[in-house]
């Protein structure tokens, strides 16, 4: 067998050399890679969990705004009811100072009666 020339067993160590290279800096590449997703994927998790927290504060916000405006809704009915039924009764005492005797009939039975008496 030969031995390798001088200039073939250096072309041979630059290459060895620059495989090692290159797969040192594959695995640093892919480490970054890694480190990479690793960091997306705990951003888009924290993002989500705030997203989340906002949904259910506006929710209850939603539903608290709802309770206070049913309620608001419900007192505003509760004072018309009473305002009404206040009036109705002042009416009727009007009605009762106006009226001291029998209440009039009607004119349709007045001219009937009148109708008959004659």
């Amino acid at each position: 067998m030969s031995t390798p020339s001088k200039g073939a067993q250096e072309r041979a160590e630059l290459n060895f050399k620059k495989k090692e290279i290159q797969a040192r800096e594959a695995s640093k590449a892919m480490a970054e890679y890694e480190a990479g997703m690793r960091a997306e994927r705990e951003k888009t998790a924290r993002l989500k969990l705030l997203r989340e927290a906002k949904e259910a504060a506006d929710a209850a916000a939603k539903a608290a705004a709802k309770t206070t405006a049913d309620a608001e809704a419900k007192e505003a009915a509760e004072a018309k009811a009473s305002k009404v039924a206040a009036k109705k009764a002042l009416d009727k005492k009007a009605l009762d100072k106006k009226m001291p005797g029998p209440a009039k009939k009607p004119v349709k039975k007045r001219v009937l009666a009148a109708a008959r008496a004659e």
